[in-house]
C-alpha cells in the first residue's frame, strides 16, 4: 500500500495494485474479522480510511433518521446506512455515509439482493467530513458520483457546522448551495422537514 495523508492528521491507505469489482470482492473475503475503518475502491485502487470519530457517527445517525423518515412515510424508496457498498457503473465500489435510492432506480435495478453491494446508483448520498477523506469526497468522490448519474450530493462539515447541496446539471454538479442555518431544501427530496441546525444540535 501506498500511504496518503490528509492535513497530516490521519492516514488513508491506497493500494497500489489496481483492482477490478469483482478483485476487490475477493479481496474483502479476505480480510480478517479483525481488519477495521472503510474499504472502498476508487479509479482502480483499494482505499482504507481510519474509523470514523464520535461526531461522525453522530451526525450520521441524525441525517440517516431525518431521511429515513421522510422516505418511509412517503414511500419514496430506501436509504441507507454507511455499511453499505454501491457498485457503480463506472467500475468504483463506494460507501456514503447515508444514502437514498428511489423506487424508480431500485425497480429499474431489478431489485438488488440484500445481501450484496449494491449494482444501483443512488439518488441522493451524503459524505461526512473527516481528516482523512476531505480531498477525495470534495474532488474524487464528487467527480464520480456525478459520473454515475447521483442526482444530489451533500458534504457535511461537522466541525463547521456547514452542509453543502451538490445537484446534478447535465453530467456535473452545480455550485453548491452552502448552508450554516435554516430549512434544508433538497432537490431529490422536496418537502424534508429539516434543519442545518438539526444535523448539529
Amino acid at each position: 500500500y501506498g500511504v496518503e495523508r490528509m492535513a497530516n492528521v490521519e492516514a488513508s491507505f491506497r493500494s497500489e495494485e489496481v483492482f477490478t469489482q469483482a478483485g476487490f470482492r475477493a479481496w474483502l473475503d479476505r480480510l480478517p474479522p479483525s481488519a477495521t475503518g472503510k474499504h472502498e475502491l476508487l479509479r482502480g485502487r483499494i482505499v482504507v480510511s481510519p474509523a470514523a470519530r464520535a461526531r461522525h457517527g453522530l451526525v450520521e445517525a441524525r441525517i440517516l433518521a431525518l431521511l429515513e423518515c421522510h422516505v418511509r412515510e412517503r414511500g419514496l424508496g430506501l436509504c441507507f446506512g454507511s455499511s453499505t457498498g454501491y457498485e457503480l457503473p463506472s467500475g468504483d465500489t463506494l460507501q456514503p455515509d447515508a444514502s437514498f435510492v428511489s423506487k424508480a432506480r431500485w425497480q429499474a435495478a431489478g431489485e438488488p439482493d440484500l445481501d450484496g453491494f449494491l449494482p444501483v446508483a443512488p439518488d441522493l448520498v451524503v459524505e461526512i467530513l473527516s481528516p482523512s477523506s476531505i480531498a477525495r469526497d470534495r474532488v474524487e468522490k464528487r467527480e464520480i458520483y456525478a459520473a454515475n448519474g447521483v442526482r444530489e450530493y451533500w458534504i457535511v462539515d461537522a466541525a463547521a457546522r456547514r452542509l453543502e447541496i451538490h445537484v446534478l446539471s447535465g453530467d456535473d454538479f452545480g455550485a453548491p448551495l452552502v448552508l450554516e442555518r435554516g430549512p434544508i431544501r433538497s432537490a431529490v427530496l422536496p418537502g424534508l422537514d429539516a434543519s442545518v441546525e438539526d444535523l448539529f444540535a
